[in-house]
Formats: C-alpha cells, structure tokens, sequence
C-alpha cells in the first residue's frame, strides 16, 4: 500500500492509498506540521514509503501514519 495523494484542512492532514483508503490525523499530533505555514505544508513529495517536506525537514512514513492514529485514540 503507498500514499497516492495528501491534503490539508484547517485542523487535519488527510492521507489517500492507493487501495482507496482515505485517513485523517489531527494536524497537532504532527508538531512540525502544524507551526509550518501553508506553503511549506504544501511543498511535500510522495516517496515509495512516506512523504517528505524538505522546507521543514519533515518526514512522515505511511506506517507512522497509521501508527499515530492508533496510538493517540
């Protein structure tokens, strides 16, 4: 399973596979990703295991995705 697309809304980060599966996180859980500025958060790649964002020197893996969730509920 890998990401296919990534958004953003006011308070969350949203994550699309390519199996159809569609994840929202809290932004906050992310700290880096929450203080960065709309531009920044919207300079990422999509790489085979994750996303990078190179303006803050933010990576976030697909597992580290699902793992957050998990442990935050």
């Amino acid at each position: 399973m890998k990401i296919v697309n990534l958004w953003f809304d006011k308070d969350y980060i949203y994550i699309k596979t390519d199996r159809g599966h569609v994840v929202g996180n809290p932004l906050h859980w992310f700290e880096r990703l929450a203080k960065a500025t709309a531009e920044q958060r919207n300079n990422y790649y999509i790489y085979a295991d994750g996303i990078h964002w190179k303006d803050i020197d933010e990576d976030l893996s697909l597992a580290g995705f699902f793992k957050y969730k998990t442990d935050f509920q």
